[in-house]
């Protein structure tokens, strides 16, 4: 399937792909991933081995769109959700108080 991908166009198959991928450790993923055989890739990972481009160079949204119209799944990470638990909610004077502190006695 032809994709450009940073204003270049790529000739790119789902068993290439897979093919490339192989023996490559994936690295930790903190935005788009994409499921290549039973691994979580970040796209711009994939995106670098398969152009051979700086992941500078391109999106994960153009990695994304290629990676899906492959066949692969791709997802995008949850929005990461603060820790809004009823203990750890300071009022303004709570937290006013906390960072001036305790009077010290003379």
């Amino acid at each position: 399937m032809r994709c450009i991908i940073a204003r270049f166009p790529f000739d790119l198959v789902k068993s290439d792909v897979e093919a490339s991928m192989k023996g490559i450790k994936p690295e930790a993923v903190t935005g788009d991933s994409v499921l290549i055989g039973r691994r979580h890739y970040p796209v711009k990972q994939v995106g670098e081995v398969i152009t051979k481009q700086n992941r500078r160079d391109f999106s994960s949204g153009e990695m994304v769109r290629a990676l899906t119209r492959l066949g692969f799944t791709c997802r995008s990470a949850p929005a990461p959700t603060p820790d809004r638990t009823p203990a750890t909610v300071l009022t303004p004077l709570q937290t006013a108080s906390a960072l001036l502190g305790t009077p010290t006695q003379p």
